[in-house]
């Protein structure tokens, strides 16, 4: 591997090692302490994530809105610390619905979204009714300078997007790597399975197998944060899990042939069957199906929401620092291998 891709590898994942872990969260809305709403005087506390209430108390407003047609100023009533703020809001006996939302804006964290589910007694709903009487100015404008995006279920997990997910990155292009040399394996004009080609594959899928098993252990710890479990019954994950089984299947194969050839013909035919089972399983079947992965039945994947454009500053030299890194791995495992099979042909010699 030339030096300057090691060195370029090396930079991409140091500077993903460092804007990984030492860069903020953007400011965020976490939670709300209301539970059901009535007609008159509300009390309930607005709770933020890296926020700062405190700070900009004086230019600090928030708002509970009902079915995006009506807005309530809310009355601050105290500001503990730069997270918590104890709020009221009058409503009146007739709303529109029981849908309501909460906001709050300070000049230095923009407007933060809070959605939950409070209950309600006592109102009359009029489907259309307006309230015009609260004079509000909502700051739509990001939080400025860079931070993870503030994403209520996973909060500080999203840093684990720049491990994840480049993960199965690598793994998908040292598979296609070991796919395309098991093509070239079967290609040979003589009829005789190519030696050194087999001998790619073999390793390109064994260095992918090793970044598929990193992203599986990574994807297990982040769904425990997320989701609550260790596993799901996710189809992706399911899917990953298959193919891992697939490959080790192809390993166990190659180990159980001992002539080269035959081994060669035989795992570079059932490469090829993996290969393609790896691209319906991971790329193909999850995006009919319901799952928790973004991107699955309608659930956009890399939105700005969860991938912003200051965030594809670090996110992208993470993918090309793995791709890198896995590339490097591959080419040892595969000098690994020669060295295997000189070694073995010595042997063989020295018996015959």
């Amino acid at each position: 591997m030339n030096l300057w891709l090691k060195i370029i590898c090396i930079a991409c994942l140091i500077y993903t090692a460092v804007f990984s872990f030492w860069h903020p969260m953007a400011p965020g809305g976490l939670e709300v302490s209301a539970k059901s709403f009535h007609p008159g005087r509300n009390e309930f506390s607005f709770t933020g994530y890296g926020s700062h209430f405190l700070q900009e108390k004086q230019s600090m407003q928030v708002f509970v809105t009902v079915d995006s047609s009506a807005v309530y100023c809310a009355d601050i009533l105290s500001v503990t610390d730069e997270a918590h703020a104890i709020v009221s809001v009058f409503l009146p006996d007739t709303l529109s619905s029981n849908q309501f939302g909460f906001l709050a804006n300070n000049n230095i964290d923009g407007t933060l979204l809070v959605e939950a589910p409070v209950g309600s007694e006592g109102f009359t709903f009029i489907e259309g009714t307006k309230n015009d009487s609260c004079h509000y100015e909502v700051k739509q404008e990001e939080h400025m300078g860079f931070g993870y995006p503030f994403q209520p279920i996973i909060i500080e997990s999203i840093r684990n997007l720049m491990w994840h997910v480049p993960m199965w990155f690598t793994m998908f292009a040292l598979m296609i790597i070991s796919f395309i040399f098991s093509l070239r394996t079967l290609s040979n004009k003589s009829g005789t399975p190519d030696l050194n080609f087999d001998r790619k594959a073999a390793a390109s899928a064994g260095t992918g197998l090793v970044f598929c098993i990193l992203g599986l252990i990574t994807g297990s710890i982040w769904a425990r944060f997320t989701w609550g479990a260790w596993w799901t019954n996710d189809p992706q994950l399911n899917g990953a899990m298959v193919v891992f089984m697939v490959y080790v299947a192809y390993f166990i194969l190659r180990n159980s042939t001992p002539d080269h050839d035959k081994r060669s013909r035989i795992s570079a035919i059932f490469n090829i069957f993996a290969f393609a089972l790896m691209v319906v399983l991971l790329m193909v079947m999850p995006r009919f199906a319901e799952g928790l992965h973004p991107g699955k039945s309608g659930n956009p994947a890399f939105s700005k929401y969860d991938l912003d454009s200051s965030l594809r500053t670090v996110f992208y030299p993470a993918v090309l620092g793995f791709v890198l890194l896995g590339y490097w791995f591959y080419k040892i495992n595969e000098k690994i291998r020669i060295l295997e099979d000189q070694q073995e042909e010595n042997h063989h010699d020295e018996k015959s």
